[in-house]
């Protein structure tokens, strides 16, 4: 576990040196309840290598630790019948409300009527044609 740093939560949490409730883990992943539980089976699942976020993931890296999304998710919802949905979500940097700076995906269950509101706001009022082309090949410019 070389690729592991000191004084990560999450490192610690991979090397056992701080305890979890473990749901899955193999050479590549471990996958641990959220001690928030959001909703009940709230999952987060790391990569067994510090990356810090998304931003430095490789697309070897991405096929390495992001193919365990579906199985981990169909897990939690297999365990939890009346799981309607589910927000499979990772706050990606500080102003994103990233607070443990190792990469994560939160897999957090929904039921019908739990109440759980994720905001977003949408400014579609704000854009034409023009803005959106603008916005869309400032993108397209950097592949």
């Amino acid at each position: 576990m070389e690729k592991l740093v000191e004084d990560c939560l999450f490192c610690k949490i991979i090397r056992g040196e701080v305890p979890s409730y473990t749901v899955f883990e193999n050479d590549d992943v471990k996958a641990f309840l959220d001690l928030s539980q959001v909703n009940p089976g709230h999952t987060l699942m790391v990569p067994k290598k510090h990356i810090v976020n998304l931003f430095d993931y490789t697309k070897e890296d991405a096929q390495q630790y992001l193919q365990y999304i579906p199985e981990i998710a169909n897990a939690i919802k297999k365990a939890f019948p009346n799981v309607t949905a589910m927000n499979i979500t990772t706050n990606n940097g500080k102003a994103a409300n990233q607070v443990v700076m190792h990469s994560h995906i939160h897999f957090i269950p929904r039921f019908e009527g739990d109440g759980l509101k994720l905001m977003t706001r949408n400014n579609a009022d704000k854009y034409d044609e023009a803005k959106y082309n603008e916005i869309a090949e400032k993108i397209k410019e950097q592949f």
